[in-house]
């Protein structure tokens, strides 16, 4: 599944409290090992930089919140439709740049709440989707932690879920499915999203650490 000389770029920042320097970090050395030339980013000004984004085989971001300048997200978007793949988890890719509809078009899924805050909750992998090279093996992942309530739209391959429960005094009125690990292909390039990550010992779990690894190598030129 690797491939020697290829590049990847992390672009980490917005809200301190996902700890995006130290959750990426815990990637850099499976991209290196994996053959990658890793550059790391602290500011959204190279997504504009269109000779460098030319070369970038991979980007995973960790960013959460914050805004994107028109330059920025549309060199993004660019890059990601000339083949560039697009990575991430948790907040760092599908709570970024709330206002920036075009990033949101392209990712497929928008963070919309954590109903519970930290609450044992299970991710489960899709029965139809069971083989595919992302979640081969994982059936089910039992966490403590945020339980991401998305919205999106049927262009995802989701290969995982998590179900969100209803509580006395929740206003909605039944378990709510929300996707928690998705596929999606933009233009010559593809889109990966795990919604579990919101704490850097989610990331170490081995079967969220497994997903994230393969899924970045899925999601590479």
């Amino acid at each position: 599944m690797t491939e020697a000389g290829r590049r990847a770029l992390i672009v980490q920042g917005g809200w301190p409290g996902h700890a995006p320097a130290e959750a990426t970090e815990l990637f850099i050395p499976f991209l290196k090992e994996a053959g990658f030339d890793v550059s790391v980013a602290e500011n959204l000004e190279v997504y504009a930089d269109d000779g460098f984004m030319a070369d970038v085989d991979l980007v995973v971001q960790c960013w959460t919140m914050g805004e994107i300048l028109p330059d920025e997200i549309r060199g993004l978007r660019a890059a990601v439709a000339a083949g560039t793949g697009l990575a991430g988890w948790h907040g760092g890719i599908v709570d970024s740049f709330r206002m920036a509809t075009d990033y949101l078009q392209m990712t497929g899924g928008q963070f919309a709440a954590h109903a519970h805050d930290l609450v044992p909750h299970s991710v489960e992998v899709v029965a139809e989707h069971a083989d595919h090279p992302i979640v081969a093996g994982i059936e089910r992942i039992d966490l403590v932690s945020e339980q991401y309530w998305i919205l999106t739209d049927p262009a995802c391959e989701v290969l995982a879920t998590t179900e969100i429960a209803r509580r006395d005094g929740d206003p909605w009125h039944e378990p709510v499915v929300s996707p928690a690990v998705w596929t999606r292909r933009w233009g010559a390039g593809k889109v990966f999203v795990c919604t579990p990550g919101h704490q850097l010992a989610d990331l170490e779990t081995p079967e969220i650490r497994t997903i994230i690894e393969r899924g970045m190598l899925w999601a590479s030129r």
